[in-house]
């Protein structure tokens, strides 16, 4: 089921605000909530927020104009739409001055309200993908593609649809570079919730001081500088998914807030005292083994258990090395400039099929870029390529794709201790295939 739009009427006209609420539910996609004069509207504003606020100039004690100017310095991110029997050009000019998005005259007919709306709605979307484009300016993005055939991989893509369907919080757990940011991703875009914003955030590279003003936002005047309100990406997220990148190295002073809004939906922004909900999906992905930062007390054993609801494991680059040609065809694609990209020779590939890749996908993207720029010819020797423990000086000039093959099993049956079962799994083959390949190549488990 989709997210739903959260809509505010305020207005002293008991029946027709009554009404509007009825007509914009029976369209769908709205949930709706009403307010009969301007006080009321501003406690309203205090405890959720509102995509669009539907607002009436004239109320009795608090009117249009001072509810206005508050969603402005409190509620930024909703959008007001004024309804108004005194629409003018002079309001109109007024209203939009203090932040007002359009202004529609009474009687209003539904059909150009829900337009309105939905424009209002669709201008909120720009604004947000606009503040999600300057945060990912400063961090290198990876493509929105997930490159993989091998067994492992494809398991682990259909666990992430499967629990793309539930609101359950997941983690996801695996090395640096191997793809979580992507895998986080295809759940979003995955679930009911992938028209609405995924907003990520890399707990890592944010300071502790500042963490806290970026995930939940700060009022005017919280701190030096803060002129005005500023909605936390939490906002920014709210009906989406909110992506927690390196959530293990979010420090003891904010895990607590952290795990309060996990449990609750309820945060305050800093230097508030209003508590807010928003509905946000959270992902969290982390390269740590975070039961042993919290038995070593870096890490709360309340928040570890409320953050791996779900746990998805990805595993590093050398456990499904079949995928490393599909990867280095797609990189070479991606980084060459050319509109014919190089290829790699055989004695290329093979050294990139046995190097172990500590830095996983990552790495093996940056010395595919490194390996194009620095080959002379449009094919990319083995010379060419540039690996970080010199692997490369290493190999056999004449190893062949069955010598290549018999070093690839043995590596994976040392890994998984001689356990056939597991050994097949990871390889993506029968136990039986590989019982034929270890008597075809001779192999001792120990």
């Amino acid at each position: 089921m989709a997210q739903r739009y959260k809509i505010l009427i305020v207005d002293d006209e008991v029946a027709l605000i009554t009404l509007l609420k009825e007509e914009l539910q029976d369209a769908g996609g709205y949930e709706v909530d009403l307010a009969f004069d301007g006080a009321e509207a501003i406690n309203l504003i205090q405890k959720s927020l509102y995509d669009v606020v539907l607002l009436d100039m004239k109320m009795p004690r608090v009117d249009g104009r001072e509810v206005l100017k508050f969603i402005q310095d409190n509620s930024p991110s909703s959008h007001v739409i004024i309804l108004s029997q005194y629409a003018d050009i002079k309001m109109a000019v007024e209203t939009t001055k203090l932040g007002a998005y359009e202004v529609l005259g009474k009687p209003y007919d539904i059909d150009q309200v829900e337009q309105t709306i939905q424009r209002a709605i669709e201008r909120k979307k720009l604004s947000i993908d606009n503040k999600l484009l300057q945060t990912e300016l400063s961090r290198k993005t990876g493509t929105p593609e997930i490159i993989g055939s091998s067994h492992a991989m494809i398991q682990v893509i259909e666990n992430a649809k499967k629990v793309a369907q539930s609101d359950s919080i997941v983690l996801i757990n695996g090395p640096s570079g191997t793809g979580k940011e992507l895998i986080a991703n295809l759940i979003h875009r995955s679930s009911p919730r992938a028209d609405r914003p995924f907003v990520p955030v890399n707990c890592s590279s944010i300071p502790d001081t500042l963490l806290e003003s970026e995930l939940f936002g700060h009022e005017k005047g919280a701190f030096t500088n803060a002129y005005t309100a500023k909605p936390g990406l939490v906002e920014v997220a709210n009906g989406g998914t909110l992506f927690l990148d390196e959530v293990g190295d979010i420090s003891p002073i904010i895990q607590p807030k952290l795990l309060r809004f996990l449990e609750t939906g309820d945060f305050r922004r800093v230097g508030g005292t209003n508590e807010l909900k928003v509905d946000v999906r959270v992902i969290s992905a982390t390269n740590k083994n975070l039961q042993e930062e919290a038995r070593a007390g870096r890490f709360r054993e309340d928040l570890l258990y409320r953050l791996n609801v779900i746990t998805i494991k990805i595993p590093p680059l050398k456990d499904h090395r079949e995928d490393i040609p599909l990867l280095v065809e797609h990189f070479l694609k991606k980084k060459s400039k050319s509109k014919e990209p190089k290829r790699l020779s055989e004695d290329a590939l093979k050294v990139l099929m046995l190097y172990d890749w500590h830095g996983n996908i990552r790495e093996l993207e940056h010395v595919i870029e490194g390996s194009i720029i620095l080959s002379p010819n449009q094919l990319i020797e083995a010379k060419d390529l540039s690996l970080a423990d010199r692997q490369v000086e290493a190999m056999p000039a004449s190893l062949t794709m069955n010598s290549l093959e018999r070093q690839h099993i043995e590596k994976v049956l040392k890994l998984y201790e001689g356990n056939r079962k597991k050994t097949a799994e990871a390889l993506g083959i029968s136990e039986k295939g590989l019982y034929l390949k270890i008597k075809e190549y001779g192999l001792q488990i120990d």
